[in-house]
């Protein structure tokens, strides 16, 4: 089968890293997998035998914005074509709704081929602080985009979201959890860390304002916990600078490192007592998955998204309440009393059977 998968580009996020594991995942099954990437930007090492493009914009004119979309889906529709010339693609999965935005302009890709893959909650992420004339809008442009096609949501909640809190008409619907390369994550976590022996949780994401990393900050102050603390991820240098000067305002500055992410961040998170996720939301929460795979025991606000459908059981006792006090008093309970991790909650996350669904949407075309 020829698959393809477009995304704007490979920075240090989850959604991308999901998209990487898809791609590995199915050419070990004996598929062929084109990747399309619409930046050049790449933090992460691609796949040996992927075919790997960049579709690059280079327009430059003062009024490129007003014809992106449609000037961005002619040059993918260019890739796309001369790809085909190898034979068509049999499934296209498209990642993230910037590349969703564009890709719903294609004119050469059958529309009952292209799958949207929702990695985000609509509502929080781009209409939460939207009022007014302004959330008309945003919402007119999602509906474009999906009404009427076909969606993988990574999540429950990121369905239930897209269909009931927007009114999103969809022609076909899936949920899929994210996969994990659980012996590849096992392996390199393996790996030395300059940290192992140490006391301390970490927290790894990029530093945007949904991850609510000054609450995280907050509550490691609350908590009194005589141990570091590990924030790592990409972001510009302002946003660092204010989350280092609230450190320093709340008096933990000493206790706390910021570190730019790493393409290997597991043996971090393996040698961590914790590892932390503050966000306001999450459309499925990768970074808790690879916690328990690392067997680090793993804490987050009960945030709408995927949080609550990963921790279950007694994992569940590591969703906390939304605040600075809640997250405080849940960080400290799971410090000192960590939950069980067994074999069978990381197996359900395994990259063959998740492949599997994803390649039963295209067999059922």
């Amino acid at each position: 089968m020829r698959i393809l998968m477009i995304i704007d580009g490979l920075p240090g996020g989850g959604a991308e890293k999901t998209v990487l594991t898809l791609s590995r995942g199915l050419m070990e099954m004996g598929h062929q997998v084109s990747l399309f990437s619409l930046r050049k930007v790449c933090d992460y090492p691609l796949p040996e035998g992927l075919d790997y493009q960049v579709v690059l914009d280079r327009c430059k004119k003062p009024w490129r914005k007003l014809t992106e979309l449609y000037r961005r889906a002619r040059l993918l529709d260019d890739a796309i074509s001369k790809a085909q010339e190898k034979g068509e693609f049999d499934v296209v999965f498209s990642h993230l709704h910037k590349t969703d935005r564009i890709v719903s302009h294609t004119r050469v890709i059958d529309r009952k081929k292209i799958w949207y893959c929702v990695h985000g909650m609509f509502s929080f992420a781009y209409l939460g602080h939207r009022r007014g004339l302004s959330r008309w809008f945003k919402q007119a442009k999602i509906r474009h985009v999906y009404e009427n096609s076909q969606v993988v949501a990574v999540s429950n909640a990121v369905l239930e979201d897209l269909t009931q809190a927007i009114g999103i008409r969809l022609q076909r619907q899936a949920v899929i959890h994210n996969p994990f390369d659980i012996d590849r994550i096992q392996q390199l976590m393996q790996e030395p860390c300059e940290m192992q022996g140490q006391n301390y949780i970490i927290h790894v994401g990029r530093y945007h304002e949904h991850k609510r990393h000054d609450r995280l900050l907050r509550a490691f102050a609350k908590s009194g916990i005589d141990a570091s603390l590990v924030m790592m991820g990409n972001g510009n240098n302002r946003q660092r600078e204010r989350l280092q000067a609230l450190a320093a305002e709340l008096g933990i500055e000493k206790s706390v490192t910021f570190r730019e992410f790493v393409p290997n961040p597991y043996p971090w998170i393996k040698n961590a007592r914790l590892l932390v996720l503050s966000s306001d939301c999450e459309g499925f929460g990768n970074v808790l998955v690879e916690a328990i795979i690392c067997h680090t025991p793993p804490v987050s606000t009960h945030c709408p998204g995927g949080p609550a459908e990963i921790l279950t059981g007694d994992l569940a006792r590591g969703l906390s309440e939304m605040s600075d006090e809640g997250l405080a008093k849940t960080i400290l309970d799971i410090y000192n009393h960590p939950p069980v991790i067994d074999d069978s909650t990381i197996s359900a996350y395994s990259i063959e059977a998740i492949c599997q669904r994803y390649l039963s949407l295209a067999e059922k075309h």
